[in-house]
């Protein structure tokens, strides 16, 4: 099922437009080097559409002989929020892995920019998760030696930005999401809701062109769980983010502007709708 729904996406990320509402204040981009331009063959736009960002075209995935996904197609477009749900088993979560290039799909093509992503070697398909991928998990995943503002800083760091700017860009964020005065604590000081805004804030940071979400209110209560996908979609619709959040409860779905469900292995589609 692909259900779609009204609303404009951020604006986008070239434009360096000024961040407002819940999250106030510019972060300046980072620099994106070593991906090849776009080149013929990849994802076109439809008329009137903003061009696809990142498409699955029939991969197929196991892992032994248990059988993931089985053909699975999905076309996601540059700013958009895209909700991929469906019950524990579906193979969503491992559709999220294929289309960032964690996991390479053992039949089928991974389309990213304009290019192939998954006949890229690992080495360049962790550059790319590094430097234009963002990440929020389920449990956060903090670095628990790390305090909060040098986990946010994190991605900034890996990049080449030295210590003194990446923690100058991290610190807004904690005002940003409501976690002043935390900055110096770590992760076992933290709540389980402020945990997880300092792992949106660590997966939103660099500014990258697209982040993934894999169930990312999954640990939360439901009053923590609203306020982190209120964040999330406000800040990435301010950037001109793409999202791709996966989730198997309908009130965080909710929060994106498309949803599409993983059955058996494959996407399914709304008659009628268009990606």
């Amino acid at each position: 099922m692909d259900r779609s729904r009204g609303g404009a996406a951020g604006p986008d990320r070239s434009g360096g437009a000024a961040v407002s509402g819940a999250v106030r204040e510019g972060v300046s981009g980072a620099v994106r080097e070593g991906w090849p331009a776009p080149a013929t063959g990849g994802p076109a736009a439809g008329a009137g559409k903003p061009a696809a960002i990142i498409e699955a075209r029939g991969i197929v995935k196991s892992f032994g002989a248990t059988p993931a996904l089985r053909g699975a197609s999905v076309v996601v477009r540059r700013g958009e929020i895209l909700a991929v749900m469906g019950p524990s088993g579906s193979g969503k979560s491992t559709l999220l892995h294929c289309l960032a290039g964690i996991l390479t799909p053992d039949e089928g093509e991974v389309w990213f920019d304009g290019q192939r992503l998954d006949t890229q070697s690992e080495a360049r398909r962790s550059d790319l998760r590094r430097d234009r991928f963002g990440f929020v998990f389920q449990f956060g995943q903090l670095v628990p030696e790390l305090t909060a503002e040098e986990n946010v800083a994190l991605p900034l760091l890996l990049g080449g930005t030295r210590r003194g700017p990446a923690l100058a860009e991290a610190r807004p964020w904690f005002g940003r999401l409501g976690l002043d005065g935390l900055e110096g604590r770590r992760s076992g000081e933290l709540s389980g809701g402020q945990a997880q805004r300092v792992a949106l804030a660590r997966g939103l940071v660099a500014r990258p062109e697209v982040l993934f979400a894999d169930e990312p209110t999954g640990s939360l209560d439901s009053v923590s769980g609203e306020l982190v996908m209120r964040l999330l979609t406000a800040a990435a619709r301010e950037q001109g983010t793409t999202v791709i959040l996966v989730t198997h409860e309908a009130r965080v779905a909710a929060y994106a502007g498309r949803e599409v469900i993983v059955r058996d292995g494959k996407v399914g589609s709304l008659t009628g709708a268009t990606p």
